[in-house]
C-alpha cells in the first residue's frame, strides 16, 4: 500500500488507534466543529515535557472538539520508547502530508533529512502552524546539512531564513529567559488591541498562567505580527503572586501573538505562537483555552470559537515539573492513551 493511501486509512480509523508497535499516537475525533480536520502535534524537547502537554492537548481537541489528531514523539528506535533526549528521531511526520494543522513544541532537534522533508513540504504549502514554548528554537541542524537553514540562529546564505525556523515562521528565535527561570512565573494580560481577536474569546486578564517564565523577544515582533497576550513576570510560582517591580515588566514581553509566514515566495499561512506551553502550564484552564482557540483559528474555524467551549482535562493529568532529565522513562506512545 502506498503511503498516501495508508494515511487516508489511518485518519479514518475510529477511536484511539495506537498499537504497541506504533511510534506515534493517533486519536480519532468525536463530534465537534473540528470534525474532518487533521492535526499533527510534534513533541520533542528535553525540558518542558512536550510529550505530556501535546498528548493532553490532542485528547482535548479530539474528545471535546472533533479533531483527528496524531501526536508524534522523540523515539529511541532501539526500544520504541519515548526519549526526549533523543534529538534525531521523530517518526510519524509523514502524516503532515494530509494534515490541516501542525502544532509544534520541539527544542533543538537535528532530524534526518527524510523526516525534515515532511515539515519542509508542509511549510512550503503555506499550511497553518501553532508553535509552543521552545518551538522558537525548534531545530539545531549542522551547517553542512540540507535543512541547516531551519536551525536556531541560522546565518548562512539563505538570507530569508536568517535566524532559522523560529524567526521566519513563528516570529522569534531563542533570545533569553526574561523572567527568572524556576522562580518567577507568568501571568497573561491582554495586549493593547488584542481583546477583539477570536483567539481571546472567553479569556480575561490573568486566566492564562503558568510556572514557566517569560521568554525575552525582540521588539517589535517582525512583519505582520500582532501581540495578543503580554507576560507579566510574577514574583513567585503561584497564580496569585505579585508582579515584580522594575524593568522586567516595563515593557511587558509578548507571550502570545499571531502572524503569517511564507517560504521562499510560496503561499502564506497562519501562525499562532506562544512562549507558554510546558506540561505544567496546561494545568490552568485559561492556558488550555488559549491553545484550543488558537487551533480553531489557525485551522480556519474562527467562527466556531465559543467562549464557553469545553477545555476540561481528559483523563488523569499529572504533569511532570519542567527540568532537564525529568522525563518519565520507559513509556511507549501506546502508554500515553
Amino acid at each position: 500500500m502506498r503511503i498516501g493511501a495508508w494515511m487516508v486509512v489511518a485518519w479514518l480509523l475510529a477511536g484511539v488507534c495506537a498499537r504497541g508497535a506504533d511510534p506515534w499516537l493517533d486519536l480519532a475525533g468525536a463530534a465537534g466543529p473540528g470534525k474532518g480536520k487533521r492535526v499533527v502535534l510534534v513533541s520533542g524537547d528535553e525540558e518542558y515535557r512536550s510529550e505530556e502537554a501535546l498528548t493532553q492537548l490532542a485528547k482535548i481537541l479530539a474528545t471535546r472538539h472533533g479533531f483527528d489528531c496524531r501526536v508524534v514523539y522523540a523515539i529511541d528506535p532501539a526500544t520504541g520508547t519515548i526519549d526526549p533526549d533523543r534529538g534525531d528521531n521523530i517518526p510519524g511526520l509523514d502524516a503532515l502530508a494530509g494534515a490541516d494543522l501542525m502544532v509544534i513544541a520541539t527544542r533543538f532537534r537535528n532530524l534526518p533529512d527524510e523526516q525534515m522533508a515532511f515539515i519542509d513540504a508542509y511549510l512550503r504549502a503555506g499550511k497553518p502552524v501553532v508553535g509552543m514554548r521552545t518551538a522558537t528554537h525548534a531545530f539545531n541542524v549542522p551547517g553542512d546539512r540540507a535543512y541547516a537553514h531551519y536551525g536556531n540562529g541560522y546565518g548562512g546564505p539563505k538570507q530569508e531564513w536568517a535566524d532559522g525556523f523560529g524567526r521566519l515562521v513563528l516570529g522569534e528565535k531563542w533570545i533569553s529567559h526574561h523572567g527568572h527561570h524556576g522562580k518567577e512565573s507568568t501571568r497573561g494580560v491582554i495586549a493593547p488591541g488584542g481583546a477583539a481577536h477570536p483567539i481571546l474569546r472567553g479569556i480575561a486578564d490573568g486566566d492564562v498562567w503558568g510556572p514557566t517564565d517569560v521568554y525575552g523577544v525582540r521588539l517589535p515582533l517582525p512583519g505582520d505580527s500582532q501581540p495578543l497576550l503580554l507576560g507579566q513576570v510574577l514574583d513567585g510560582m503561584t497564580a496569585d503572586a505579585r508582579p515584580v517591580a522594575g524593568p522586567k515588566n516595563d515593557p511587558l514581553m509578548p507571550i502570545a501573538w499571531v502572524k503569517t509566514y511564507a517560504v521562499e515566495g510560496g503561499p502564506r499561512g497562519r501562525v499562532f505562537t506562544t512562549t507558554m506551553g510546558s506540561s505544567t502550564d496546561l494545568a490552568a484552564a485559561g492556558t488550555r483555552r488559549l491553545l484550543v482557540n488558537a487551533c480553531y483559528w489557525a485551522a480556519g474555524l474562527e467562527e466556531a470559537i465559543s467562549p464557553a467551549s469545553a477545555v476540561d482535562l481528559v483523563g488523569t493529568y499529572q504533569p511532570t515539573p519542567f527540568g532537564f532529565k525529568g522525563a518519565k522513562k520507559g513509556l511507549t506512545p501506546a502508554d500515553m492513551r
